[in-house]
């Protein structure tokens, strides 16, 4: 008997935790076979409204299991409560808060008039290519008739909680600096170096002015300002041979507020400033994606801000410094809210002895709860 795959372990399991709630389920393959997107839906009272999306990744990124002081995949516990697990903060806890908080609308007989889809889906750790960013092109998406999404958060230090309105436009770009190869142990001009250096002079003078910026006016979070780093680097053949070529990779995240047709054409002009010729490749080139609103005219976000002041809890909107598949959604022109119940907690997605404090846990679960009966009935 074939072993049965990791994926098809998570997918049966929703499948239970479905039937166990009362929910419908489906499951679709949007782009392949081995990458499966899980749908459980509550029907509300009237369907014809436009539904709400909780969605949910199902994919965590790899761990260092050296450096974690528990084994990272089974969820232990210590005296404390924080419950060490990669995925409790990103964002396998939004998911199981979700279903627990649709369990209790359900055990009170809570009128929901719109529906709610929960979707569980693969790749967002990878930019989602099997995952959101081919369901929301498919008719399957398009029958859910979504009017509004809430996705995943961030963690806050703080006792704030975060809302995020809108995601930084990403751009990665692989730089290749070409320059006159020869033997190491001559002077000779034009080298690939030598056009690296100026090229990373470039980037790294523009990185300082972003942090003077942040600097200058404390009003301003990292999501209001453009991020650039080097995160690869690569090049020559051997340790006397000068190469013909450096090549580089560079993270782009850019704010809000930046053209990106005169961010282009300034980084053609530093390339142009290098001694050789230097190729560019746009590995991603994400568009320009319009935030959602965060005002009166976004019922939604009326119906979110009138749940947390009933609770007294304190929100503050911020634009997210990373991405989430929150971007696939408000592209169709649907308004979109990331929000991971998590306040004073620790940020650590990604980081080694990621863990969720245990009562920060049910506590986000009455606060989804109180937030789904608002804007199900908005």
């Amino acid at each position: 008997m074939t072993e049965i795959s990791k994926t098809d372990q998570c997918v049966n399991f929703l499948k239970l935790l479905a039937n166990e709630i009362g929910l419908g389920h489906n499951v679709y393959y949007p782009a392949s076979k081995l990458k499966p997107t899980v749908v459980l839906s509550l029907i509300g009272s009237d369907p014809s409204l436009p539904s709400i999306l909780l969605n949910s990744h199902m994919d965590v990124v790899p761990v260092f299991e050296e450096f974690w002081t528990h084994k990272p995949f089974d969820a232990d516990i210590d005296e404390e409560g924080k419950i060490f697990a990669r995925g409790s903060q990103d964002m396998k806890c939004c998911g199981m808060q979700y279903l627990g908080a649709i369990r209790k609308l359900k055990r009170n007989n809570v009128d929901l008039k719109r529906s709610i889809h929960i979707t569980f889906v693969p790749d967002e750790e990878i930019f989602g290519p099997d995952g959101m960013k081919a369901f929301v092109n498919s008719e399957d998406f398009k029958a859910l008739n979504v009017g509004f999404l809430l996705d995943e958060g961030i963690a806050s230090e703080t006792n704030v909680f975060k809302a995020f309105y809108g995601e930084r436009t990403c751009w990665q770009i692989v730089f290749r600096v070409h320059g006159q190869p020869g033997h190491g142990s001559l002077l000779l001009q034009d080298t690939a170096g030598e056009s690296m250096h100026i090229l990373l002079k470039k980037i790294y003078d523009f990185r300082k002015s972003q942090e003077k910026l942040l600097e200058d006016n404390p009003d301003l979070e990292l999501g209001n300002v453009t991020s650039i780093n080097v995160t690869k680097m690569s090049g020559g053949k051997q340790r006397n041979v000068l190469p013909a070529f450096i090549e580089i990779t560079v993270d782009i995240r850019m704010a809000l507020d930046v053209d990106l047709n005169e961010f282009e054409a300034m980084i053609t002009d530093w390339t142009k400033a290098c001694k050789r010729k230097v190729d560019i490749e746009f590995p991603t080139k994400e568009p320009y994606c319009a935030p959602t609103k965060v005002d009166e005219t976004n019922i939604y976000w009326t119906g979110i801000k009138q749940a947390l002041d009933e609770m007294k809890l304190e929100v503050k909107p911020l634009v997210f410094v990373a991405g989430t598949d929150a971007a696939y959604i408000r592209a169709k022109g649907i308004p979109a809210i990331g929000f991971s119940p998590m306040n004073n907690t620790p940020v650590l997605l990604h980081d080694h002895d990621e863990f969720l404090q245990a009562d920060v846990y049910l506590k986000g679960i009455d606060i989804y709860e109180n937030i789904l009966s608002k804007i199900c009935n908005v």
